[in-house]
């Protein structure tokens, strides 16, 4: 789980160095969270291609489902994320 969040601050650190578009720190947030879903799911890929391939082993079956579990959580964290911050942003907004 830290290795996740340690490439989503990777993620967010070189859009922010790389990006020559202005935005805001959540646009940028939310970047990094689409990246880092976008590298998951090619990890299901790539394992699903395994498979297709005939390795059909308890071992690549249940590699796919972890890593199929883990786009799972990194989708749910990164609602959740967006959400708070969105909804901290709202009220912060309000009370100003």
């Amino acid at each position: 789980m830290s290795n996740n969040i340690n490439n989503l601050a990777t993620t967010i650190s070189a859009n922010n160095s790389s990006n020559n578009r202005t935005g805001s720190w959540f646009e940028k947030m939310a970047e990094a969270w689409g990246a880092a879903l976008d590298k998951q799911a090619d990890n299901i890929v790539t394992q699903s291609e395994q498979l297709v391939d005939g390795a059909e082993t308890p071992q690549q079956i249940t590699r796919l489902s972890a890593e199929s579990m883990r786009m799972g959580f990194l989708s749910n964290s990164a609602h959740t994320s967006i959400n708070s911050v969105g909804t901290s942003l709202e009220t912060l907004a309000r009370k100003q």
